[in-house]
């Protein structure tokens, strides 16, 4: 088997080599009766590809953006013709998959390059209702902000985005050792599990803008934060006394509800 594929820094590679952790990670999906494809997103050299294509409980297919990346599962992964996606996952469109199973639920996997490992997880929520799961790799920090509950310095934008549509789990840290090469911060790997919210209870666009500003600055209360963007002067709310770490996906809910009204 070919074993050598040149780790590109502007593409953020870093090949994960464990294959103790690499099994870990693709046995860390559990809710498969839920979904019959699973997408990995940068398959990289396939060291989690391997271990997915052993399950039979799901069809496996791969993005890669890199040349060198596709041509060694091409040769490697013999199995995985016609299911190798030759593409940016941040432009990722259903449509990609094939014409049969486009519209129904798949999950998501990968050892997500880090530098934009959050824009992968944006255009997870714009597919949220088609993927009821996402098994990762992070930048250790960026799982902890994600999974992070209120009251926490690294609870933000990220952290109440996609706590309103999934269950986050923190499942265990990867030694920076274990990469090709080895990346300058730890990493960790999480899970999402969609949860029953099919639709917030305001106006999502606006609920966005909400959580964006009030983490814009964090340091000063709600009242203040959001006063540049948003009519809250008159507003009576306990909320708006709060910094914006100090609320639940549910208060943040709560409080674009009484923005709304005032913008009405």
């Amino acid at each position: 088997m070919t074993t050598f594929v040149s780790p590109k820094k502007h593409l953020g590679q870093h090949f994960l080599r464990d294959e103790n952790i690499a099994k870990k990670v693709v046995g860390s999906l559990f809710r498969k009766e839920n979904y019959k494809t699973v997408v990995e997103v940068g398959a990289g050299t396939g060291v989690l590809t391997k271990y997915l294509l052993q399950e039979k409980s799901f069809e496996t297919y791969v993005i890669e953006i890199d040349r060198e990346s596709i041509v060694f599962l091409k040769k490697n992964f013999p199995q995985l013709e016609g299911m190798i996606i030759e593409n940016d996952f941040l432009e990722f469109d259903p449509s990609w998959l094939p014409s049969a199973i486009n519209y129904q639920a798949f999950a998501i996997i990968g050892n997500f390059p880090y530098n934009i490992s959050s824009q992968i997880l944006f255009k997870v929520l714009e597919y949220r209702n088609q993927i009821p799961e996402v098994v990762g790799m992070f930048q250790k920090e960026v799982a902890e902000r994600i999974a992070s509950p209120p009251g926490n310095k690294t609870y933000g934008i990220l952290s109440v985005l996609m706590q309103a549509y999934y269950k986050i789990e923190y499942l265990f840290p990867v030694h920076e050792n274990v990469f090709h090469p080895p990346p300058k911060v730890k990493s960790a790997v999480i899970r999402l599990t969609r949860n029953d919210t099919e639709k917030l209870n305001c106006d999502e666009e606006l609920f966005l803008k909400v959580v964006k500003a009030g983490f814009n600055q964090r340091r000063k209360t709600l009242r203040n934060a959001l006063g540049a963007k948003f009519t809250v002067k008159n507003l009576e709310s306990e909320l708006l006394k709060k910094r914006a770490e100090q609320l639940s996906v549910n208060d943040f809910v709560e409080l674009t509800k009484k923005i709304e009204k005032g913008l009405s």
